[in-house]
């Protein structure tokens, strides 16, 4: 099979959840024997010593400087292909699905990193990347988002043909556990880029824990903090951890920390991407929570879910080491078995395919007809 992508980014971390996505998926997506191609507007600040993947083996990599430039290559290649994936946050995707829709390339495919947050945009008519009226355009919206908000909303509300989970997931074999760096062996740590609506997690689940622990460690990997954060004396922060370390990041402290976006939580089943990292990796993971989170994960054997800063300080002065490792290595076993990119790569392959065969009987019983 031939597909074409257009995502956010493949080819630099930086301050995105988007680029360790894409690079897991369509390298267990290649490695079923299939092709593709991936268009990424190159953005300034994924450049330079931000970009940290240039030439992907698994791909083929095409950067471009304005969709204008881009589009007649891009049609081409798109109507040639079986199949063609348009993913959140593309820069000017709106005209892009207008253009390829118009030039009668399919079918078409939305992936969604970031569906709660489209949504709300969707509502407020602030998506540039993609319009309420095109959401009926794509023959299927895959989502990292999954549960009832799929049924109720993107199909019930936006008139999506057909809304189906597509989560986040690791490359099991660049998430392995690894030495502990003394740099980043704390207590708790937590990986994520600054989000308003995401920082009152932060600061309840880390930050104010950090204040009633000051003999205690805290480490947070993550750019686009504010200077007028007050953090605890014993919080330390790191702008920016590349991929190639997260493991020995995820490996190194006592607990991980996992904070969900506000929209996100409200709507539920958004299982965020590091929770498949530090899990594969064995990490002892305390989380915020919401809906659907027990179905994928087993609370209390798998992960701890507290409700407010004192379970948290409860967890890193009560929770002994034997237990700790215990839920680390539940929660690796939960992932190994569910969550890898080949999992995820296999059921990008069904969802494409089975289009691609209604597409084959469409053209064959036309020319039957003709």
């Amino acid at each position: 099979m031939k597909l074409v992508v257009f995502g956010l980014t493949l080819s630099s971390s930086w301050g995105n959840g988007h680029a360790t996505t894409y690079r897991a998926l369509l390298r267990a997506f290649a490695k079923r024997g299939h092709t593709v191609t991936f268009y990424e507007w190159d953005a300034p600040w994924y450049g330079g010593a931000h970009r940290d993947l240039a030439r992907p083996g698994f791909c083929e990599l095409v950067l471009y400087s304005s969709w204008e430039k881009i589009a007649r290559r891009a049609t081409a290649e798109c109507l040639e292909a079986d199949a063609v994936l348009i993913g959140s946050y593309v820069n000017h995707g709106a005209q892009l699905i207008d253009d390829l829709a118009a030039a009668g390339v399919g079918p078409l495919f939305f992936y969604d990193i970031d569906t709660p947050v489209t949504v709300a945009n969707l509502r407020d008519g602030s998506a540039e990347y993609l319009r309420a009226d095109q959401v009926p355009v794509f023959a299927r919206y895959l989502s990292f988002t999954g549960g009832p908000f799929l049924t109720d909303v993107v199909e019930g509300e936006f008139g999506a043909q057909e809304a189906c989970p597509l989560y986040c997931s690791v490359d099991a074999s660049q998430y392995q556990p690894a030495r502990v760096d003394p740099e980043l062996a704390v207590d708790l740590a937590y990986m994520g880029t600054y989000a308003p609506d995401r920082q009152p997690v932060v600061e309840s689940f880390l930050n104010q824990v950090a204040r009633r622990l000051p003999t205690r460690t805290f480490l947070i990997a993550g750019p686009q903090y504010p200077a007028e954060i007050d953090w605890s004396p014993n919080v330390r922060l790191v702008p920016h951890l590349p991929p190639g370390r997260h493991p020995a990041f995820y490996s190194s402290a006592r607990w991980q920390l996992n904070a969900t976006r506000a929209d996100m939580g409200a709507a539920g089943w958004s299982p965020s991407v590091r929770l498949f990292e530090a899990g594969a990796i064995g990490a002892p993971i305390v989380s915020d929570s919401w809906a659907g989170i027990e179905v994928l994960f087993e609370p209390g054997k798998e992960l701890l879910l507290p409700r407010e800063t004192e379970d948290v300080v409860e967890i890193l002065t009560g929770v002994g080491d034997e237990e700790r490792r215990e839920i680390g290595q539940a929660m690796r076993r939960r992932v190994l078995a569910e969550h890898t990119s080949g999992h995820r790569a296999e059921e990008l392959e069904q969802y494409l395919t089975k289009c691609e065969s209604a597409k084959v009987q469409k053209c064959e019983s036309a020319k039957v007809g003709e």
